[in-house]
């Protein structure tokens, strides 16, 4: 992680805070996790290359993960294919 970044972070941290004493460890953690979260979502967001030898290798997901979506054997859908319990009558 880039250590300027995360200085960057919690300096406006802190003065957002209106500039605290003796919480610098506090805002030092906190401006941390955003720069994570800012590093996760440019890497999330990134594009695979579309020419070259990663366009042509493994697909992310297997043909057989989209082809078999839902196909669990021995489960149903919400109740399908189970028998209902029979109705018990009052005693009178």
């Amino acid at each position: 992680m880039d250590e300027e970044r995360i200085r960057r972070h919690a300096y406006q941290l802190w003065e957002e805070a209106g500039k605290p004493n003796g919480r610098d460890r506090e805002f030092w953690e906190r401006a941390k996790e955003l720069a994570a979260i800012e590093e996760n979502q440019s890497l999330a967001t990134k594009s695979r290359p579309a020419t070259g030898e990663s366009a042509t290798s493994t697909p992310v997901e297997p043909p057989e993960a989209i082809e078999n979506q839902g196909d669990f054997p021995g489960m149903a859908d919400q109740g399908e294919e189970q028998p209902h319990a029979p109705r018990r009558r009052k005693r009178s």
